[in-house]
């Protein structure tokens, strides 16, 4: 089995690693294409109008001037042409990918294109306190995702859906299980601009998350899963058309 390997945190990440010792866990054939630099947030974004560099960095490793989705396009179209992957790892993601977070992921997006080009995919995402200065669990992922994957390719994933694994911030025994949880949804409030000068006096703008008081997730989310110490498995579709809306509207138009 060929396995391409992405993530969004950039060529020299921690969780890049981790998501190579996860494939290599799985298979020998591990081809590893990422951004040159940290694209975060990125989503699906597509290097239109920039030429894509590419530079190996290893045997088998090669850093992608652009986008995670440029990343699985060069690797799946470019480097692998003669023989396109068979599975597509994006990940390990520094934080999670739950809720709405999945719209912005570049970890996500890589998971869609693979999808997209008909390769079955996955994206991988490590729940941590950012603030609490301590790194990620990387040992929980590493430890469960072969498995997880296993069982899910063994199952047949459909053509138009990727798999969205979270795991939470915990070490790998003390993960209580696996839950099979929907999208959640964060707390809008948690996202905020934050206004700045710079030593000319001329402002300028980060967007930040802070503090918010804690509610309790809904349950059956993918959200709740993470805070009750369970790996998050969310299917996601390409398609978002919504079924139930759609007839509504016909009703109205047709």
């Amino acid at each position: 089995m060929r396995i391409l390997v992405t993530n969004d945190d950039g060529i020299h990440s921690e969780g890049l690693d981790a998501c190579a010792e996860i494939a290599r866990a799985l298979s020998d054939d591990v081809w590893i294409v990422a951004p040159e630099y940290d694209q975060s947030g990125v989503s699906h974004s597509l290097s239109l109008n920039d030429p894509l560099r590419l530079r190996p960095v290893g045997e088998r490793r090669f850093a992608v001037k652009g986008t995670p989705t440029d990343c699985v396009i060069m690797g799946a179209r470019h480097i692998l042409k003669d023989r396109r992957p068979d599975l597509v790892l994006a990940g390990v993601n520094r934080g999670r990918n739950a809720g709405e977070d999945v719209i912005y992921s570049g970890t996500v997006a890589g998971a869609v294109e693979g999808t997209i080009l008909g390769i079955p995919s996955f994206a991988l995402s490590q729940s941590y306190m950012s603030r609490s200065g301590q790194p990620p669990p990387w040992d929980t992922a590493i430890r469960h995702a072969p498995d997880i994957i296993r069982r899910a390719l063994a199952t047949g994933i459909p053509h138009d859906v990727l798999i969205n694994i979270n795991f939470p911030n915990c070490t790998p025994h003390e993960v209580k299980g696996i839950a099979v949880a929907s999208q959640g949804r964060n707390r809008q409030d948690r996202l905020q601009i934050d206004a700045r000068q710079d030593g000319r006096g001329n402002a300028y703008y980060w967007i930040a998350y802070v503090r918010t008081r804690a509610v309790p997730p809904q349950d059956g989310t993918d959200i709740s899963t993470l805070a009750d110490n369970r790996i998050a498995v969310t299917p996601l579709r390409l398609d978002m058309t919504d079924e139930a809306f759609l007839i509504r509207l016909a009703d109205v138009f047709g």
